[in-house]
């Protein structure tokens, strides 16, 4: 497994980044150490988690995989990087959620507890908070470094002008600057590359996009005839409707079946393929990858060592090209 830098940081984090929101609702614990233990043995040290997950609970499952991973990690915190993140309510008063200064001290807190670790690597904001001064969120973050507890910062799901506003208000200030941010990317939804992705390369900003193949819609197994299976994300508690809406579309089965096609020209295993055609992207520092069981890592950590050709390249940028310009479903 190769390893990179996070954005213009001196912290090394693997290609591959494991994604953890399947533990606690659909992984129970056994299976989510299983793939945790497979995950490390690909070479992966860089983990991905946050206060709101699993993905579909509810208020009473918040944290749950945070107290998972903190179990696996006893004994062999110092050879893992964990990046965590706080924005979703963990609570029911209006003050449990979002990016204000008493939220994030909380909640930062919070996630140590559950982590059972002194001190977090990442440190992200999961969504972006127009109630709250962009200003008292990046002072409170800055703080939080300064304290020990933090020591990077990030960001995830802001729109580029966010982003960009962001990281200047941190040059201004003379704050701990934001050092990667986390979108959605994969070969169904490339809005990114039209701004985001050339700004984050030309200021140094790393990128860990997350859904690298699409909810698993870019495995090629599911059925457009038949509803969402039980079990995926599809059907996954308060997530389904979510991902239904983003990818459960015919313009999307039909461009699975192309890409299907040319996965099978090239020998090549179309999960592999796709997290492959993230990681070809120069900007991107590592893909987070997810699983429900460890045998479905393997494709995934597969396009660590995949090399597209560059014909294979253009057939899939030219096949998914309307993905680039924004009016795909949501």
């Amino acid at each position: 497994m190769e390893h990179t830098r996070l954005g213009r940081t001196g912290l090394q984090v693997s290609r591959l980044c494991l994604g953890t929101m399947t533990f606690g609702l659909q992984c129970d614990e056994p299976t989510s150490v299983a793939i945790l233990d497979r995950a490390a043995e690909g070479g992966i040290d860089f983990l991905d988690t946050s206060d709101a997950y699993p993905l579909g609970g509810d208020l009473s499952t918040r944290g749950v995989t945070e107290e998972i991973i903190g179990r696996w990690l006893r004994g062999k915190r110092e050879r893992f990087v964990v990046a965590t993140k706080c924005f979703a309510p963990t609570g029911p008063a209006p003050f449990d959620g979002g990016n204000s200064r008493k939220h994030i001290m909380s909640a930062v807190d919070a996630s140590l507890h559950r982590l059972q670790t002194d001190y977090i690597d990442l440190y992200q904001l999961h969504g972006y908070d127009r109630q709250t001064p962009i200003d008292e969120t990046l002072a409170a973050l800055d703080d939080l470094v300064h304290r020990g507890k933090v020591r990077y910062i990030g960001v995830s799901n802001f729109l580029t002008y966010q982003l960009v506003r962001a990281v200047g208000r941190t040059e201004t200030l003379g704050l701990t600057r934001i050092d990667c941010v986390q979108p959605r990317y994969n070969l169904l939804f490339r809005q990114i590359e039209r701004e985001m992705l050339p700004y984050c390369r030309e200021d140094g900003v790393g990128v860990i996009p997350y859904n690298p193949i699409a909810g698993g819609l870019l495995s090629g197994k599911h059925v457009r005839a038949n509803p969402p299976p039980e079990g995926t994300r599809f059907t996954l508690g308060t997530a389904a409707q979510n991902y239904q809406d983003r990818y459960w579309h015919d313009r999307e089965f039909d461009t699975v079946e192309e890409l299907r096609r040319l996965a099978e020209e090239a020998g090549v295993n179309l999960v592999t393929l796709s997290v492959a055609w993230v990681l070809a992207n120069r900007t991107i520092t590592a893909p987070i990858i997810g699983a429900s069981s460890p045998r479905q890592l393997d494709s995934s950590l597969a396009a660590a060592e995949y090399v597209i050709g560059a014909d294979l390249k253009r057939q899939l940028d030219e096949c998914t090209h309307e993905y680039r310009m924004g009016d795909a479903p949501r």
